[in-house]
C-alpha cells in the first residue's frame, strides 16, 4: 500500500495543498485532477522522491520515500519527454530503463514495437515527431517491473491509438498487482479509476 499522510506543499508564497491524506492499494488507478497550478505535478514529484513536501510523509509498505525499497518500486514519467535528441530510440530507452537495473535489449526492442515504433530502434530522436518522442518514453511501461507508476500527463502528444495503447498497458499493470497514479487534461476511458481532486 502507498500511504500519504498529512502532506503539504508550498511553492513560493502559494500553498498548493495541505493536510493531504490518501491510500492507494494494489490494483488501484488514481486520476489526479485540478486546475493548472493546483499542484498535480508537484504531488507526483513528491511521491517520486524528487521534491520534498513542506510537511507530511509518504510510505510504501512502511518504507519511506527515500529508501531503496521504495525507490526500486517507482516508475516516474514526467510531462516533458526527457530524452536526448542525439541518441537513438533504443539508446534513450536503454538509458532510461537502466537507471535502476540492466534490461535485456530484446525486451527494449519489443517494447518499442508495442508502442508503434517498430523499425525505429536506430532512428535518432531528433528526427521524430513529438508524438513519437513521447512513445519512446512510454515504451518504458512495457519493461518496468515497478509496482508504483506515477505518470504526469501520459497521453500528451498521442493520437487516439497511442492513448489506447497506454490505457491498456496501465489496466494490465494494475490487474497484475501494480497501481497507477496519473494526471491528464484529456478524457480517460480507464475503467474503475478513482479521482483525487486538488
Amino acid at each position: 500500500m502507498l500511504k500519504v499522510t498529512n502532506l503539504s506543499c508550498q511553492r513560493g508564497y502559494n500553498q498548493l495543498f495541505s493536510n493531504l491524506n490518501f491510500n492507494v492499494n494494489t490494483g488501484d488507478i488514481l486520476r489526479i485532477t485540478g486546475a493548472n497550478g493546483s499542484g498535480k505535478t508537484s504531488l507526483l514529484k513528491i511521491l517520486a522522491g524528487l521534491n520534498a513536501p513542506e510537511e507530511g510523509e509518504t510510505t510504501f509498505n512502511n518504507h519511506s520515500v527515500k529508501s531503496d525499497e521504495y525507490q526500486n518500486e517507482v516508475f516516474y514519467l514526467g510531462h516533458l519527454s526527457a530524452i536526448s535528441a542525439e541518441l537513438t530510440c533504443i539508446e534513450n530507452l536503454e538509458f532510461l530503463t537502466g537507471l535502476n537495473k540492466s534490461i535485456d535489449q530484446h525486451l527494449l526492442i519489443e517494447s518499442l514495437d508495442q508502442v508503434g515504433l517498430k523499425g525505429y530502434e536506430d532512428e535518432y530522436c531528433a528526427k521524430l515527431s513529438a508524438g513519437q518522442k513521447r512513445r519512446v518514453i512510454l515504451a518504458g511501461l512495457f519493461v518496468s517491473n515497478a509496482k508504483i507508476w506515477l505518470l504526469d500527463e501520459p497521453f500528451t502528444a498521442l493520437d487516439p491509438h497511442g492513448v489506447k495503447i497506454v490505457e491498456d498497458r496501465i489496466s494490465k499493470h494494475c490487474a497484475q498487482g501494480g497501481f497507477c497514479l496519473f494526471t491528464t487534461h484529456q478524457d480517460s476511458a480507464l475503467p474503475n479509476q478513482k479521482v483525487l481532486a486538488l
